[in-house]
């Protein structure tokens, strides 16, 4: 009976590891600059916080439906293809995946063999793993990643509303500035440690663009308030 192999990996992490951190990114990011553009406009409190939620409801919803069309439509579209090309021509598509393990390092007679006796086996599973770069463990869940960055979206957002929400309209822009980086600096860091990555390097990262996507809009909402 088959066991499964001792050595622990991170590559069953990175389908939803990419999700969760995309929508908190977002989430923070995004919600963190529409209160800051809406505050930099001289809008009331209520205004303020009115913007942000309506900002975590549609961003939400919206990296949800991103997350599940492209994930599915993407795997099914490719995995279509392949199975077309194997029906029109499948001594090509031995010879195809001869070419790519003679590429890994196979001997031509090798390779061959290989290829036409997992093609025997599976042809689409070989060819979606080999030459898709289609494997369990990497295999798109669109159910699963639509739920994870419209969480994990939400989750992002929520912490500079909750920001905005405690602290009075004056100092408003200041606090939920730099909490708001503090939280990116923290989930930068935080993804990086576990994607097996530099955490230096990944909360820097983050931050820089975090910063500069709520500097941008927090100076529109200043120069188009003043003047609406």
């Amino acid at each position: 009976m088959p066991t499964r192999h001792p050595e622990w990996h991170r590559t069953d992490r990175i389908g939803w590891l990419r999700a969760a951190v995309l929508g908190a990114n977002d989430g923070i990011v995004s919600t963190a600059s529409l209160v800051l553009g809406v505050a930099a406009a001289e809008a009331t409190h209520a205004g303020v916080m009115v913007a942000g939620i309506a900002g975590l409801v549609a961003g939400a919803m919206s990296m949800a439906a991103g997350e599940y069309v492209s994930q599915a439509d993407s795997e099914r579209a490719a995995l279509d293809l392949e199975r077309a090309e194997l029906a029109a021509d499948d001594p090509g598509e031995v010879r195809e995946l001869t070419a790519i393990y003679v590429s890994r390092g196979l001997d031509p007679t090798l390779a061959g063999q290989v290829a036409r006796q997992l093609m025997a086996h599976d042809a689409l599973g070989a060819h979606a793993r080999d030459e898709l770069g289609i494997s369990e463990a990497q295999s798109a869940r669109p159910i699963q990643a639509a739920f994870t960055s419209a969480l994990a979206f939400g989750i992002g957002a929520a912490l500079p509303l909750v920001v905005a929400a405690l602290v009075p309209l004056g100092s408003l822009v200041s606090v939920v500035s730099a909490t708001s980086l503090v939280f990116l600096a923290l989930l930068g860091g935080l993804a990086a440690r576990v994607g097996g990555a530099s955490v230096t390097k990944g909360a820097l990262r983050v931050t820089f663009w975090g910063a500069l996507a709520m500097g941008l809009t927090a100076g529109v909402g200043k120069v188009f308030g003043t003047v609406v």
